[in-house]
């Protein structure tokens, strides 16, 4: 049951994480990376952290913009996919 100020189409944090996590790997995969250790490498991130990413934990908004960035995409095109 909904709290009674809770809007109608409120998202779940946990939910929304776990949609960015499965279209990192999605995009990862489509560059050609089917290791992330190499892609977190190539792309300055460090292996562990971008594995978290990948988890579905927790990242901040100039995070999401350097991966967009690392994709060639904006952020429209980012969360154009699996966000439904």
């Amino acid at each position: 049951m909904k709290a009674k100020n809770e809007p109608q189409n409120s998202l779940n944090s946990d939910t929304e994480l776990t949609k960015m996590a499965e279209r990192l790997k999605s995009l990862r995969k489509k560059k050609g990376y089917s290791n992330m250790d190499i892609f977190a490498y190539e792309h300055g991130f460090g292996r562990a952290q971008y594995g978290r990413y990948e988890n579905g934990q927790d990242l901040r908004f100039t995070t999401i913009v350097r991966l967009a960035n690392c994709f060639n995409m904006n952020l429209k095109e980012f969360f154009d996919e699996g966000f439904d």
